[in-house]
């Protein structure tokens, strides 16, 4: 699979990672040896770049890692773990210290396994923990302690993501980046590619919505927050669907779909797109089986989409998605 420079955290990651909020928690229960075949499936098919946060069900996914990397010694050096910290106190901008840092971290080493994180990313935090100097000294104090060898922000908005860009020390910014959330081609994508931050594109296929499977009818688990969070009600409403309403979201996804290439899914045709957005170092779509984490993978090998299929994106984003999502994001 193709590897990307990451710029300032110094590696190579693959252009299709493996996000790992499915395997921890919030879409429905996954097994432990599902969860690791899923993370065995997508490293055979090339991926090298992983994404976790210690909330993901409490730690699990974190350990789910750590134990998939001690059984894969083979393997676990030529892998990227990004975790992410933040969100398992009030979102408040007082709790985002240095004190605080240094336990977040400590736990997600132990439940890592390793010495030195290799990336730890702001997990959304409140937009002005992104204006503190104080809190970015902070994380440069834990690089120098050698607990993380970097560190990015995974943000809500392009200005947030503008804000983290500025600051010197920022190896990632991590964004939600689909066919139905344009907004960050337009200034985000261009200044990371002229920092040299790394982009981590998550939420590729909206929650599931752009590999065209979802009907009106179709009915989530209760403990997925495809049922819990339309609006908002857990956390912010942008993380499910992309802020879209479900009813618009399938109307429009039935029309993605008719752009795929033949002999290409949905799905893949959504990452495809992702990945060849001038600017992207990564893309990290979930998976809940090894068949939907190798479909993914293989998203790396679709030729390039024509012009004509980037505009019919943009059409359709104007015309149906667009009024709900471009001002809030």
């Amino acid at each position: 699979m193709e590897q990307r420079d990451f710029g300032r955290l110094g590696r190579r990651a693959s252009v299709v990672g493996l996000g790992t909020w499915q395997l921890g928690a919030d879409w429905g229960e996954v097994a432990d040896d599902d969860a690791l075949a899923v993370l065995d499936a997508a490293v055979e098919a090339g991926v090298t770049f992983l994404d976790t946060a210690d909330v993901y069900g409490d730690g699990r996914s974190e350990r789910l890692i750590a134990r998939y990397l001690r059984d894969r010694p083979d393997v676990a050096a030529g892998l990227t773990v990004a975790t992410k910290m933040g969100r398992r106190v009030a979102q408040l901008p007082e709790n985002y210290t240095l004190a605080n840092f240094r336990s977040w971290t400590d736990r997600s080493r132990a439940n890592l396994g390793v010495e030195v994180l290799d990336l730890v990313q702001l997990h959304c935090p409140p937009t002005p923990v992104l204006s503190s100097t104080e809190v970015f000294d902070a994380l440069d104090t834990l690089v120098e302690e050698e607990r993380i060898a970097a560190y990015g922000v995974s943000v809500e908005t392009c200005e947030e993501a503008l804000t983290a860009i500025a600051r010197p020390g920022t190896a990632s910014v991590q964004i939600i980046l689909n066919p139905f959330r344009l907004k960050p081609l337009e200034r985000v994508l261009p200044a990371a590619a002229e920092a040299g931050v790394g982009i981590i594109a998550r939420v590729p296929l909206a929650s599931g919505l752009l590999s065209g499977r979802y009907t009106h009818e179709t009915v989530f688990a209760a403990d997925d927050h495809r049922t819990y969070n339309r609006h908002g009600e857990a956390f912010d409403q942008g993380e499910t669907f992309s802020g879209v309403d479900y009813a618009t979201g399938v109307e429009a996804a039935a029309e993605f779909a008719a752009l795929a290439p033949e002999g290409v899914s949905p799905a893949q045709t959504a990452l495809r797109w992702v990945i060849q957005q001038p600017g992207v170092t990564t893309v990290i779509p979930g998976a809940r089986s090894p068949e939907q984490a190798r479909a993914n993978a293989a998203a790396a090998a679709v030729p390039a989409l024509p012009a004509s299929t980037l505009e019919a994106v943009r059409a359709l984003y104007d015309r149906r998605i667009r009024e709900q999502v471009h001002h809030r994001w």
